[in-house]
């Protein structure tokens, strides 16, 4: 790393970069994966360290994993609460993220993280009804608790798709992120939703870190619908019938 990088937004929504900054001190555990550092941050503007990249290789990619873990076993007071220093809700891209502490994992995903953004997804008819339908009917289930485990809070990035993950040195460096305590399988599911060189060795070098119950890979889908709807919500064109058709496989 070596200067400052700089993002400038003169109309940024209030919190919009502070969030982050909070998010990225937050995620910078000893052991974990290594994060852009704070520079400065205000209202308007952010300057974190300047990442200097290098191509993916497999061996980046399973310290990569065997950090993520460490990162996540940081973990969190509760489901869905933001970084520590920080009050109020957050951001995913440009689209408001809840940042509301609650007890089960379940409640928390269905409640602040699927039915938002498929109200909203709806609204702006990127999702037609019978497809809020299946949404809301899965999101019934996982507030009953029928996919809760006794796994607790993870620390998130919580927006980790494959631009978010700058590979640096020997491992990678994280940027943009949208942290809070949640599931740590939403973070490996939203590695795999985009892409991300080498996931497998990721994937490997994470679960011998830290070993995931049978199945797990399974639930990847279930753990794919949120960053699917916000897209619905952002963006329209096929992101709403893509979220359905996985979220009937739940």
């Amino acid at each position: 790393m070596t200067d400052g990088y700089a993002k400038q937004r003169a109309a940024a929504p209030s919190g919009f970069f502070e969030v982050e900054a909070a998010g990225l001190t937050w995620l910078d555990v000893p052991g974990g994966v290594p994060v852009a550092k704070v520079l400065a941050v205000g209202p308007t503007s952010i300057t974190v360290s300047r990442v200097a990249t290098v191509a993916p290789s497999a061996a980046a990619a399973r310290r990569f994993g065997a950090q993520l873990a460490v990162t996540h076993n940081a973990g969190a007071s509760a489901f869905g609460v933001g970084p520590d220093g920080w009050s109020g809700d957050g951001f995913i891209g440009d689209a408001p993220l809840s940042l509301r502490p609650t007890r089960r994992w379940g409640e928390f995903y269905a409640e602040q993280r699927l039915l938002p953004y498929a109200q909203r997804a709806h609204r702006q008819g990127a999702l037609d009804a019978s497809g809020l339908a299946v949404i809301e009917a899965l999101a019934e289930r996982l507030s009953a608790g029928e996919f809760d485990d006794e796994l607790p809070p993870a620390r998130l990035h919580g927006d980790l798709w494959a631009g978010n993950v700058l590979f640096s040195g020997d491992s990678v460096v994280l940027i943009d992120p949208a942290a809070h305590g949640g599931h740590r399988l939403t973070d490996l599911a939203m590695l795999a939703l985009f892409g991300l060189p080498h996931l497998a060795e990721v994937y490997a070098g994470y679960t011998d870190a830290f070993p995931l119950a049978d199945g797990w890979t399974e639930l990847i889908g279930l753990h794919q619908l949120h960053p699917l709807l916000v897209h619905a919500a952002l963006f329209g064109g096929g992101y709403g019938s893509q979220a359905v058709q996985v979220a009937r496989r739940y």
